[in-house]
């Protein structure tokens, strides 16, 4: 193959090709019709003297060659990207930018509103959506460009991944005002003993990493009063105002659902282990101005000592 004679257009076919496992959906991400997807893919195979990719029960498959070209070019087209995005000045009262992000249902309730607002203040064109990622993906999604950052208790340990602490949190519980332990207490502190004589309710959301509620559970021997595990953390503020249950949140959301329900916040007897809320971005983003006044908002409106 002659690099000087490929279509560069081709490359983003392949990378599309690649992130989506479909000719359809990469046809839908490039504006392309499927039938042009499809003769861009024969163009490929044809340059390449490879099939790229292959039929299965799961979408397209990518071939060996396929599988070491596709990260590469995708970071290469994505440092391209932002590269064009560094040289071009960003005005957020003119600009239609559309910021793709990835929260958990509780990142969701924490940090969405505040950040729409300041969006509909400062860049009225712009749009967010928050897309549907396991906590797991975030680094691939990040990679291949499906999402512009995130925010949560998130890790990653690829290189082209950057990772800034915004915040450390830990756990309190939270009750009905009316609610009282067993035996004499504080006014905002139950001791192991009543913790344990408490019926509890837990949110189990499987996108987030939220284990930290899970060890304190262990670690009280707690596990056996839990006699509700909810989805979502969206349910716990009903479900503790108007039933005898006490649930284990995040400081954070229990002092928000305080401002809005009347609640209880008791801090637990032993502080379990804490945890990280970090922003993740692409390195190929670092100098793209509409990223970088993206990063700017989440730090000035969530970062804190």
């Amino acid at each position: 193959m002659k690099f000087r004679q490929l279509d560069l257009n081709l490359l983003r076919v392949l990378v599309a090709l690649h992130r989506t496992g479909s000719v359809t959906l990469a046809g839908q991400a490039l504006a392309l019709s499927q039938p042009a997807t499809s003769h861009a893919l024969a163009k490929l195979r044809h340059a390449l003297n490879d099939e790229l990719f292959v039929r299965s029960a799961k979408g397209l498959k990518p071939t060996k060659l396929c599988q070491q070209l596709a990260p590469q070019l995708t970071a290469q087209l994505a440092q391209l990207e932002s590269t064009f995005g560094a040289a071009q000045p960003f005005n957020p009262q003119t600009s239609a930018v559309h910021w793709r992000v990835s929260l958990s249902d509780l990142g969701e309730m924490m940090f969405l509103p505040a950040l729409a607002k300041t969006l509909r203040d400062e860049a009225p064109l712009a749009q967010i959506s928050n897309v549907a990622v396991d906590a797991a993906e975030v680094p691939r999604a990040l990679i291949a460009r499906e999402i512009d950052f995130s925010i949560g208790i998130l890790q990653s340990r690829h290189h082209s991944v950057r990772s800034e602490k915004l915040f450390e949190e830990n756990y309190v519980a939270v009750t009905a005002m009316g609610w009282r332990p067993k035996g004499s207490a504080s006014r905002s502190k139950i001791n192991g003993a009543q913790l344990r004589e408490a019926k509890l309710v837990v949110a189990s959301p499987t996108a987030t990493f939220h284990s930290g509620i899970e060890r304190i559970l262990k670690s009280h021997q707690l596990t056996g009063q839990v006699i509700l595990r909810t989805r979502h953390f969206g349910a716990i503020p009903e479900l503790t105002v108007n039933t005898d249950l006490l649930a284990i949140v995040p400081t954070m959301y229990a002092e928000r659902m305080a401002q809005r329900q009347p609640l209880r916040i008791w801090e637990l007897p032993v502080q379990g282990p804490g945890y990280a809320v970090n922003l993740l971005w692409h390195a190929s983003t670092d100098f793209d101005s509409e990223q970088l006044y993206m990063r700017d908002k989440v730090r000035q409106l969530f970062a804190r000592p």
